[in-house]
């Protein structure tokens, strides 16, 4: 069954998306579903490094034991120099859009490079500017996508942990540019 919801939940602190990630896996939710996207700030006090060993990405910096450990758990890893974003760390399978929205030379007016990604995953643009809005704040997002039945259990999961805000969208295919 194809996906047809995406659920995003938006987290003030590393710590609290975190959290939400690890009561979704001790759901058993199936977390080659699951991403979480964030800045990397305050790298210019640390050195920062991002390697991989076999099918794991490695990384160290100031935050390196809370990205290292999602790695381990979410599918897909990647580091992004956002122009107006700063650096983004993406882990699971945004990874996978923004790389597709970059190769496809996908261009959405007024969004980032993570704002087409969404885009063209069917999430309305309304949503996207507040949820590059939130990045910018350095707040994190947790993203589910799924079936609808998936949807509505991730929501209900992540409205226990208390993000800043939760919305499930339903997943529209991208206008197809002419």
């Amino acid at each position: 069954m194809p996906d047809t919801t995406a659920v995003v939940a938006v987290y003030d602190t590393h710590s609290a998306a975190e959290d939400a990630i690890s009561e979704l896996k001790k759901s058993g939710f199936d977390m080659t579903k699951v991403s979480i996207v964030g800045k990397d700030y305050h790298t210019e006090e640390h050195v920062v490094g991002y390697y991989t060993t076999g099918d794991r990405m490695k990384y160290w910096g100031s935050m390196g034991a809370f990205w290292g450990g999602l790695w381990g758990l979410l599918v897909g890893a990647a580091f992004f120099w956002v122009p107006g974003v700063g650096p983004l760390l993406v882990a699971g399978p945004v990874a996978a859009w923004i790389i597709a929205a970059l190769e496809g030379a996908v261009v959405v007016g007024g969004l980032s490079v993570l704002g087409a990604a969404l885009y063209s995953a069917g999430i309305p643009k309304d949503s996207i500017l507040k949820y590059e809005t939130a990045i910018k704040a350095d707040k994190y997002l947790v993203v589910i996508h799924g079936t609808a039945d998936e949807g509505a259990k991730a929501k209900a999961i992540l409205t226990t942990t208390k993000p800043a805000e939760v919305e499930e969208h339903p997943l529209q295919p991208a206008p197809q540019a002419s």
